[in-house]
């Protein structure tokens, strides 16, 4: 089975209780990640996600680059509302910067993904509104269906 195919049924059964962000962490050793998820609201089908987090449970491919990686992650994620191009690769911070290819415009505001790679072994998804008048940005929670965030994860686990 993939990431993909494991994490979603855990999406499925993860029932939040309380208000305020909640966080499900889930261990998957044999496909070799670990996903972080943290959310404003979550239910049996779509999760306001705050932030995704995975971290590689191992040693990389032998021969993955961080570039790769980055280039890799950039042509396999489909699901989000903006398609993710690779903004800067700086091997002497060990990081990686992909973006939404085109912000969402909506009034005066952009809004964007973000996913930073740190090295081959994690990567952070985030959502962010900025003003296109103002300097700053704020992270802005973004909804997505069980389905579509399982997919990213493994999009971005290769």
């Amino acid at each position: 089975m993939t990431l993909t195919e494991k994490l979603l049924p855990k999406l499925g059964e993860w029932r939040p209780v309380g208000s305020g962000q909640q966080s499900l962490a889930a261990a998957f050793p044999t496909e070799g990640w670990t996903v972080h998820l943290t959310t404003n609201k979550a239910d049996t089908l779509s999760c306001l996600v705050w932030e995704l987090t995975l971290a590689r449970n191992g040693e990389a491919p032998a021969g993955l680059t961080l570039k790769a990686w980055a280039e890799g992650v950039a042509d396999r994620v489909t699901g989000l509302m903006e398609p993710l191009k690779m903004l800067e690769v700086d091997n002497a911070r060990n990081e990686a910067l992909l973006r939404s290819e085109a912000p969402a415009n909506k009034d005066d505001r952009v809004a964007y993904y973000e996913v930073r790679l740190l090295g081959v072994g994690r990567a952070e998804v985030r959502r962010f509104s900025a003003t296109r008048t103002a300097s700053g940005r704020e992270q802005v929670a973004f909804a997505l269906t069980h389905e579509v965030l399982a997919k990213l994860a493994g999009d971005i686990a290769g």
